[in-house]
């Protein structure tokens, strides 16, 4: 659980470099078929009215998603629910973005935490399924854990969202700057967030394919903890034995060891 609660740690600040406006090209969708180019003549110039390109992607309030890249086969563009359905207001659209994005690479690295926090020798004796690891640790790092999560937070918000107006708070109540792609906080140490438009709608379209599978997969991983009270890998060592032939409760004393 130690390596589960200090991800979302680092991944509220988990995302590509500020923004650049520069590109020769915009691709507005993530598939091969579906690709549509814009050439830096049909770009809005610097003081139109239009909206200037973020990241090469132009909202485009005729197309699903309003353009935004994550949708591959063979589902293509899914959306059962509605979350963009024609209606929703661009902003709607960017935050539900917002949220998907950075709730997936929490999961992402929360499914590394969990095998690899209940694989490993860790600080403060901290031991057993991951679900139950976060009430192990001392009240100091606990604290200091909880300021940490805090702190990327506000810094999160502070690039992302206006700042309120307390006089109308309805005007500026979860809006994000309109010059903010979704989940583009100005982190990429690495260096790895393309230049070119059409790759990085691809890049963020594999970031989303992952982070959604992850979600599951860490859904998964938390309710069969909840379960059976194992870790994940003594589950799978649980199951080997059984498709196996083998008596897990062997020299256990009729408990699962």
């Amino acid at each position: 659980m130690k390596l589960f609660v200090l991800s979302t740690t680092l991944t509220a600040t988990a995302a590509f470099t500020s923004v650049g406006h520069n590109a020769v090209k915009s691709a507005l969708c993530s598939t091969a078929d579906d690709a549509t180019e814009i050439e830096t003549s049909d770009l809005p110039q610097p003081g139109d009215s239009a909206v200037l390109a973020i990241n090469g992607w132009i909202p485009d309030d005729s197309a699903k998603c309003y353009g935004l890249p994550g949708a591959v086969a063979p589902t293509g563009y899914f959306d059962p629910l509605g979350f963009a359905q024609p209606g929703i207001t661009l902003n709607e659209v960017k935050r539900n973005r917002e949220a998907e994005v950075m709730h997936g690479r929490v999961a992402m690295l929360a499914s590394v935490g969990y095998l690899v926090g209940e694989s490993f020798p860790s600080p403060f004796g901290i031991a057993g399924p991951a679900n139950d690891q976060l009430q192990q640790m001392p009240a100091p790092a606990f604290a200091l854990l909880t300021v940490a999560i805090a702190a990327a937070e506000l810094k999160r918000a502070t690039i992302g969202w206006v700042e309120p107006d307390f006089g109308d708070w309805s005007k500026t109540l979860w809006k994000l700057r309109d010059n903010y792609y979704p989940g583009d906080v100005g982190f990429d140490p690495l260096g790895l967030k393309p230049t070119d438009p059409k790759a990085f709608a691809d890049m963020q379209t594999r970031e989303l394919q992952n982070g959604r599978l992850a979600m599951i997969g860490v859904a998964g991983m938390c309710a069969q903890e909840i379960f059976n009270h194992r870790t994940i890998l003594e589950t799978i060592d649980f199951y080997n034995k059984v498709f196996s032939g083998l008596d897990p409760y062997d020299n256990c004393g009729g408990t699962i060891c």
